[in-house]
């Protein structure tokens, strides 16, 4: 469902990602795990289709994004880390905007729309204007924007940023049901908990090179860490990179 071929971005000298290739299939949801400044979000903006790769390509849901970045964006859900929104509009307006953009037509669109206020738990709020809401609402609102037009693939940094406890076990539920219908989630997150508990696999980047990908527990067995909760592995596999001659 998603592929990332050795994918390489470079600002000048710094080499912000480098040659990082990854398959996720359907159905997935995959952590993506590292450093502040080790690539997490440059990958994420490039799979987005903010930023265009120095190297290498990604094909979502066969749709090489270069090519075809329409189709690719078509089946793409993001959801960035920060919530932007057009704050002197209702929460109904907004998403009423962002169905205008994908092109859905109005009687599926407003149907999809009072689906997802519910399921957010926004209903009640989504005629107030966006300007009054708290930053986890924000968040909720971004999420229903993004699942709006029923994508394949939903690329997200950071999810639980500014949800309460309550908004955060939410979240999850949702990833969880999207997934088991055969969703893709692609998920940059440093709440290794979260990740750990949700993520079929994980991947940990680090100075722009994936240095380790695999279940919990197999990563666990990579440092010999069995029993330790992952944010120990992460500490060691993380540390023994840095170590490393010449890093």
């Amino acid at each position: 469902m998603i592929s990332l071929i050795h994918l390489t971005k470079r600002f000048g000298r710094l080499i912000a990602v480098d040659d990082v290739s990854l398959e996720i299939p359907e159905g997935e949801i995959f952590g993506f795990l590292g450093p502040n400044g080790a690539g997490k979000t440059t990958t994420i903006k490039i799979m987005a289709g903010i930023l265009e790769p120095t190297e290498g390509t990604v094909i979502i849901d066969g749709k090489d994004l270069a090519e075809d970045p329409v189709g690719a964006k078509q089946v793409t859900g993001f959801i960035p880390d920060r919530a932007f929104v057009y704050e002197k509009l209702s929460g109904i307006e907004f998403l009423q905007f962002v169905a205008s953009i994908y092109g859905m037509d109005k009687h599926r669109s407003e149907a999809r729309l009072a689906e997802l206020l519910t399921l957010f738990e926004m209903d009640q709020w989504g005629r107030d204007l966006i300007e009054s809401y708290s930053h986890g609402m924000k968040q909720r609102i971004v999420m229903s924007a993004a699942l709006l037009h029923e994508p394949k693939v939903i690329v997200v940094d950071e999810p639980m940023v500014g949800l309460d406890p309550k908004g955060v076990r939410l979240v999850k539920t949702i990833f969880k049901s999207l997934a088991s219908k055969g969703v893709s989630i692609f998920m940059s997150t440093h709440t290794l908990v979260v990740a750990e508990e949700l993520c079929d696999r994980i991947g940990i980047i680090h100075k722009g090179r994936l240095i380790a990908i695999g279940s919990a527990s197999e990563l666990r067995e990579i440092v010999g860490a069995e029993g330790s909760n992952l944010e120990a592995v992460f500490l060691r596999l993380t540390d023994d990179v840095r170590s490393e001659p010449g890093v």
